[in-house]
C-alpha cells in the first residue's frame, strides 16, 4: 500500500509540474496556427503583409557583447542555486543512496550551480576571442 501511495504522489508531482508547461505549449501553438490562417487569408486578398500586425519575431536589439550577456545570466543562476540550495538543503538533506524522492530534490540547485558556473566560463572565452563591435559615433549638438 505505501508503494501504491509513493506512486502515487510522484505522479501527482509530475502532473502539477507538467501543465503549466502543456498549456503555454498549446496557448503558443493555437496562435501561431492564427496567425498563419490570418497570413494565408491575407495573401488570397491581396493585402500586403507589411501591413499585417502579426507576431512575428522581431529583430533583435545588440544589448551589447555577448559575454557581458552570458556573465550577467551566469551569475543569475549561480545566485538562484545558492538561494535555491539554502533553502531545499536543510530541508530534505543531502543525496542519500537509496535516492528517495526527497533526496532527489537535492540535485535542483546543483544544476543552476553547473549552469552558472558554464555560463560564466563561457563568457570568459567569449570575452578572450570575441572582437569588439564597431562603436557608431554619436550625433554631435552644437549650441548656437
Amino acid at each position: 500500500m505505501a508503494d501504491l501511495m509513493g506512486g502515487l504522489t510522484i505522479l501527482l508531482i509530475f502532473i502539477g509540474l507538467s501543465t503549466p508547461i502543456i498549456v503555454i505549449g498549446m496557448v503558443y501553438f493555437f496562435k501561431k496556427k492564427l496567425d498563419h490562417k490570418t497570413l494565408v487569408a491575407a495573401i488570397e486578398k491581396g493585402v500586403p503583409v507589411s501591413e499585417l500586425n502579426l507576431s512575428l519575431p522581431k529583430k533583435k536589439k545588440n544589448d551589447g557583447p555577448g559575454w557581458v550577456q552570458d556573465q550577467s545570466k551566469g551569475i543569475t543562476l549561480l545566485v538562484i542555486g545558492i538561494g535555491i540550495g539554502a533553502v531545499l538543503l536543510p530541508i530534505f538533506g543531502p543525496i542519500t543512496e537509496n535516492y528517495t524522492i526527497i533526496g532527489v530534490f537535492s540535485i535542483i540547485p546543483i544544476v543552476f550551480l553547473g549552469n552558472g558556473i558554464g555560463l560564466l566560463i563561457r563568457s570568459r572565452q567569449r570575452r578572450k576571442y570575441e572582437k569588439p563591435e564597431p562603436v557608431e559615433e554619436a550625433e554631435q549638438i552644437t549650441e548656437g
